[in-house]
């Protein structure tokens, strides 16, 4: 029986690369032009995840839902970084905070605001763990593991009505 268990996602973010364990999803990537999509989808507990995850990103892309049930597995991030991620998701989502007021939040004080954009940047489980929801002081789009464009997808799928005021 596999421990882990990966298989591509095909969305309007191109082909992702989402990797279960039996505790829950340890990694979603954006795709990468060096490599193909893994596609060992393994068996078991795992499995059971994989294929929870993958239908509730179908559901998140298509509109249906607006919170991600599937655990995930954070088993390899600790400290810091890992209390910035568990905060994410608090996020509701069409929300949006910055990174210093996620700072504030935390109690990180001093360069609190770069270290919450460095947890960000090492996030393992994009999407699913809302770090698309974290803009800047004044609002704008910074910094995002999948592109800002991506980042800019994300929030407006989340935000279809509020973005098209905005225009």
């Amino acid at each position: 029986m596999s421990t882990t268990a990966t298989a591509p996602f095909a969305g309007p973010l191109g082909v992702l690369t989402v990797s279960a364990t039996p505790e829950g999803v340890a990694r979603l990537r954006f795709p990468n032009r060096d490599r193909s999509p893994a596609d060992a989808r393994g068996t078991g507990p795992a499995r059971a995840v994989l294929d929870q995850a993958l239908a509730e990103l179908d559901e998140y892309f298509a509109g249906r839902r607006t919170r991600f049930d599937v655990a995930v597995d954070l088993s390899r991030v600790s400290g810091e970084r890992r209390e910035v991620l568990d905060a994410l998701t608090r996020i509701d989502h069409g929300e949006t905070t910055t990174y210093g007021a996620l700072a504030r939040a935390l109690g990180m004080t001093g360069d609190g605001a770069r270290r919450v954009g460095g947890a960000l940047a090492a996030n393992p489980v994009l999407v699913i763990v809302p770090c698309h929801r974290v803009v800047g002081a004044d609002g704008a789009l910074t910094g995002y593991a999948g592109g800002l464009r991506a980042k800019e997808l994300l929030l407006g799928l989340e935000r279809p009505r509020q973005l098209a005021l905005d225009v």
